[in-house]
């Protein structure tokens, strides 16, 4: 049960183990892109490539047709990643062995929706992978297996997605070839992680630059973050703290070094509406921002 890219290795892993698959889920295809032609999901794409059935409820909840269908199967085990649908008590409790999550952090820190990038963001200089026995709770059920990975200063969302996917897709297979002891979360050190959306992407300039680094890191690729120039959103990939003084926002220097509320943010690599990314000198070459320019 997964729908993202994050929950493909698991689903290969599986498959290439010779682990009877006898469904996977996944959400419904949506249209996408700039068409909005209507697409499946990855986990979709991969798991009709093996050959296996595909199952695409709107919803669980509220649905005893879709609960008894789930039911019938008759699983030992259910493996979720990333599903994107709340399983209800009856499906949590349909599998001999239950439903086991692979989840994106290093349980009780970061449950919730955006694990990677809240990790990143809060200067965690470690995540990893929680292999957790499902219940009723948000991420709260009792951890199997837990493996960490460090968070450097360069690492960025997709890179640490990266490495967490296939961790997960490891674990997941350990935790099935010999089931370890259940170990209650710790009720110290929880957090949470809430769901992202593109408004989380603005650049406040009167904050830390450090902390606008990591913002720029943590939501590469989505939902991205990007810096107002008069209407124009300007999106930003890349970007290093440097020293440097003056009013939030303002260009001080002709290579885009912006001051923040304490420090400045050099400005590596940016991209305007409807053109391609580029590095911050080839972006100036056709549209020259001098010092005292100022970013909203």
């Amino acid at each position: 049960m997964g729908s993202p890219d994050f929950a493909v290795p698991a689903l290969r892993a599986l498959h290439g183990a010779g682990h009877a698959i006898a469904a996977v889920y996944c959400q419904p295809p949506r249209p996408a892109g700039r068409g909005h032609a209507v697409r499946p999901c990855p986990v979709q794409v991969a798991a009709e490539a093996l050959g296996l059935p595909v199952r695409t409820p709107t919803r669980l909840r509220g649905d005893a047709a879709v609960q008894a269908a789930f039911a019938a199967l008759d699983l030992d085990a259910a493996v979720v990643a990333a599903y994107g649908l709340i399983l209800p008590p009856a499906m949590l409790a349909a599998p001999r062995r239950g439903c086991l999550n692979i989840h994106a952090s290093l349980l009780p820190r970061w449950r919730g929706a955006a694990p990677i990038q809240a990790a990143i963001l809060a200067g965690d200089t470690a995540s990893g992978i929680t292999i957790m026995q499902m219940d009723a709770g948000l991420d709260t059920g009792p951890m199997l297996l837990r493996e960490a990975v460090p968070i450097t200063e360069a690492t960025t969302a997709a890179a640490l997605h990266d490495t967490l996917a296939v961790l997960g897709a490891r674990l997941i297979l350990r935790a099935l070839a010999a089931p370890p002891a259940p170990v209650a979360q710790p009720a110290e050190g929880v957090t949470y992680a809430p769901k992202l959306g593109r408004a989380d992407g603005r650049l406040d300039w009167t904050g830390e630059a450090a902390a606008l680094v990591r913002r720029v890191r943590a939501l590469n690729p989505w939902p991205g973050t990007f810096a107002m120039l008069g209407d124009t959103p300007l999106k930003v990939l890349a970007a290093r703290p440097e020293p440097g003084s003056g009013a939030p926002g303002e260009v001080l220097d002709a290579a885009l070094l912006v001051a923040a509320g304490t420090g400045a943010l050099r400005l590596l690599r940016v991209q305007a509406p409807g053109r391609a990314a580029l590095d911050a000198a080839a972006f100036l070459r056709g549209h020259p921002l001098p010092p005292g320019t100022r970013f909203a």
